[in-house]
């Protein structure tokens, strides 16, 4: 009995944050789709920037439970600029945490509203989540010979032209490194090989075609790219191999501790623009990653395994910049709970916008 109560108390960790941030959606969509239609008779840059703060609301409540109700402690090395840029963050890629490691920088410059997602395809049939990242400007992609350069180059024009503010997040591996899938590693690293590449051994090799469709069509918006390297601690077992990192389950379930974040801006001048020497420069800087990252898992100094070169300084996130938003979603989502009328909305409204969503994602790509 006691140790069924243990594994309960256990699962709540990750249902109780899980259960309201899903739980919260359909508020928060009946709220912008309310806004949406008013918005139609005004002007759309009004609409836009709206938009980003709606996003920057339910993403703040997010991070809520990922930063503050976790507890994590988030260390960075190198100094993020406290000024609002438009970049593309250019991050390694090893679970699906990853994501919110974005916003965890994004709402340390005051940028959460403007973060957009290039996602994988098969992400857009997410129920509401799949459209509505759509709508705030994210990107779905296929790999390889099925990538559609001509819809991406589309969709980011769009946005430039009318002057959006820009923090696009590109994970250019274009799948999770875990080190538990070896032929996923040995395949990488054989394609590395075969164009005479450095191999690399803490990351996969990366994919050019998002990142340099997207620098190249959005260069004259841009100021840098944020060049981001991750490495959560307690992925070391006690043989000194690397274990996969904590999936959001497992974040909830306050596994990670801490999380190592390091932080280097590139002036987007300083990027090549013609396609090979492109290549060569965003391999350059993964092998940057895999060093830091072989530095931090392997080092042979105990003061710096498990830690990333240079000074890293805590960064705390303030619950007021999260506790707010958790407030107003809860409260648009209470009443609608509290009677049977509004319960059938509340599952109306996940019903047709998740059947909406997929229709929206595949007339309009």
């Amino acid at each position: 009995m006691l140790l069924s109560l243990v594994v309960h108390t256990y699962s709540l960790r990750y249902w109780f944050p899980a259960t309201i941030m899903l739980g919260t959606a359909p508020a928060y969509l009946l709220s912008w789709g309310a806004w949406r239609l008013l918005s139609t008779i005004l002007p759309s840059s009004l609409y836009h920037k709206i938009d980003d703060r709606l996003y920057c609301v339910y993403q703040s409540m997010v991070l809520f439970f990922f930063e503050n109700y976790t507890g994590v402690e988030i260390v960075i090395y190198g100094d993020i600029p406290k000024n609002k840029e438009n970049v593309v963050y250019l991050s390694n890629h090893q679970c699906t945490a990853d994501w919110i490691i974005a916003d965890m920088l994004a709402i340390r410059q005051s940028a959460l509203g403007h973060v957009r997602y290039v996602l994988k395809d098969g992400l857009k049939w997410l129920p509401l989540y799949g459209w509505y990242f759509s709508e705030h400007g994210g990107i779905y992609v296929k790999r390889s010979s099925k990538f559609n350069e001509k819809a991406m180059r589309k969709k980011l024009l769009a946005q430039t032209q009318r002057g959006a503010p820009m923090y696009l997040v590109i994970f250019p591996e274009g799948t999770r490194y875990n080190p538990d899938l070896k032929n996923v590693i040995a395949d990488s690293q054989a394609f590395a090989a075969k164009e005479g590449l450095t191999v690399l051994k803490h990351t996969l090799t990366p994919r050019m075609k998002a990142a340099h469709v997207a620098i190249d069509t959005m260069k004259g918006h841009l100021d840098a790219v944020y060049d981001v390297t991750v490495a959560y601690e307690g992925t070391l077992d006690s043989s000194g191999q690397r274990r996969s990192a904590p999936a959001m389950p497992d974040f909830l379930c306050k596994e990670c501790r801490r999380i190592h974040i390091h932080f280097d801006r590139v002036d987007i001048k300083e990027i090549p623009s013609e396609p090979a020497f492109f290549r060569r420069w965003l391999h350059d800087r993964f092998e940057i990653k895999d060093r830091l990252l072989t530095n931090f898992y392997e080092s042979q100094d105990s003061d710096k395994l498990c830690k990333f070169p240079g000074e890293g300084k805590p960064s705390p996130l303030n619950l007021s910049k999260t506790l707010p938003s958790l407030v107003i979603l809860g409260g648009l989502t209470l009443p609608m709970l509290l009677t049977e009328k509004g319960r059938k909305l509340y599952v109306r409204t996940w019903v047709c916008g998740t059947l909406l969503g997929w229709l929206w994602v595949n007339i309009f790509p």
